[in-house]
């Protein structure tokens, strides 16, 4: 995070016009979506040079055209000729499969935003990673599953690393570089998700839909129940070591049920630094996009008047094991986080098809890891080929302790 990337305001400022040239991974994702909103708002800063999607055709196309990408790009091979006929007449180059997928990441960028969401998002990340570039990180496995991979990368390119998620925003807008000596500990805020309160014998008989019913966020699927269950804290926990240069036990979590402060960072000399704002994931993309100047978003400015007051309260490490079985494998080191990830999303899947119990997507976690230990298959990963391979087996061994349990 030491170098600045080119900005629209950095270009103004020379007298020059050059928009920044962008690349978005998971173009039609929320992080995706956000973003060319913001692109679209402004479209004399920004030159969308190639927007990734898996499947999404139409969405794709109509993004495409909002932005007027030079390139959209499908990861899904079968839907390039469908992709192509909605593109038809537009100019906009179309490409399909694993590989268009690399070559869209070759193309000319100052920024890329990384919003593929799951392990998927990896591989292109990486990829993407090139000297004079700032990457937009708003895929979590890019940390959580190969944390020292990526950060190594980093460094040897001298790219430039900006996170996306809210949190990790917020704590970079308060932390300062040139005090990083003096940093006591970085905190996250949780909402608490839907079950803040909810007694832990009642935990078991929790729907999909009712998990779903996030307090505050508008997410997909996995996220949002991985933030039911305060595992998403626990990856973003894991980010954070990778991202700040502080120790494990100088990251801790609070819940704050109105998401108005999204992180702090405590200083020897007793202060204690927020960043806040509504929960619009606009306002940390805007960030990244605009940095190191600022840039206007059209969203609801916070009042804090109106919001009456700000609470905070420990997490409670019996209805949420999820962050304390997450803090350990941070602790564990090796391929335990990868692991861990990889679990989660396979519970969390089987806990949506009604196969797995609420309680039991930790439990289904916590196994997974504890039998990978044991067989001492929890070494580092050194490359993207054996992060996947250790991600693919961690599935394997989730589903079938699924199956074990019960689970069809």
């Amino acid at each position: 995070m030491d170098a600045a990337p080119s900005s629209p305001m950095d270009m103004e400022m020379n007298g020059t016009t050059n928009p920044m040239r962008l690349i978005v991974l998971g173009a039609t994702g929320s992080i995706g979506k956000s973003t060319l909103d913001l692109v679209a708002r402004n479209p004399e800063r920004f030159k969308v040079t190639a927007l990734v999607s898996n499947n999404s055709v139409d969405e794709l196309a109509r993004l495409a055209r909002l932005v007027n990408a030079e390139a959209a790009v499908l990861a899904n091979e079968a839907h390039g000729p469908a992709l192509a006929q909605a593109l038809s007449g537009s100019g906009i180059a179309v490409s399909a499969g694993n590989q268009a997928v690399l070559d869209a990441v070759d193309r000319p960028a100052d920024m890329v935003v990384a919003g593929i969401v799951g392990a998927a998002g990896l591989v292109p990340t990486l990829a993407a990673i090139k000297p004079g570039r700032a990457i937009a990180l708003a895929n979590k496995e890019c940390l959580v599953s190969a944390g020292d991979l990526f950060m190594k990368k980093i460094r040897r390119t001298g790219a430039t690393l900006l996170p996306v998620d809210s949190e990790h925003n917020a704590i970079f807008q308060v932390f300062e570089p040139d005090n990083r000596r003096e940093v006591e500990k970085i905190i996250l805020t949780a909402s608490g998700g839907p079950f803040r309160t909810t007694r832990v014998e009642d935990m078991a008989a929790i729907t999909p839909e009712q998990a779903l019913k996030h307090p505050n966020w508008e997410m997909g699927q996995r996220i949002t129940i991985d933030s039911a269950t305060l595992m998403n804290k626990g990856f973003e926990v894991i980010e954070a070591f990778h991202l700040f240069p502080v120790d494990d036990d100088q990251l801790g979590v609070l819940v704050h049920p109105q998401s108005v402060v999204h992180g702090l960072v405590q200083y020897a000399d007793g202060s204690l630094l927020a960043q806040m704002g509504s929960p619009d994931m606009r306002t940390p993309i805007a960030h990244c996009l605009a940095w190191p100047k600022r840039m206007p978003v059209p969203l609801k400015r916070l009042d804090l008047a109106e919001v009456g007051s700000l609470t905070f309260e420990k997490p409670d490490p019996v209805r949420f094991p999820a962050l304390g079985l997450a803090l350990s494998s941070l602790k564990h080191g090796g391929g335990a986080t990868c692991a861990l990830n990889a679990a989660d999303e396979i519970a969390v899947r089987a806990f949506l098809d009604r196969r797995l119990r609420f309680p039991d997507i930790p439990a289904a976690v916590e196994a997974t890891i504890n039998r990978l230990d044991a067989s001492g298959r929890l070494g580092q990963p050194d490359s993207a080929e054996t992060v996947m391979a250790l991600d693919a087996e961690a599935r394997v061994i989730c589903a079938d302790w699924i199956t074990e349990r019960g689970g069809r």
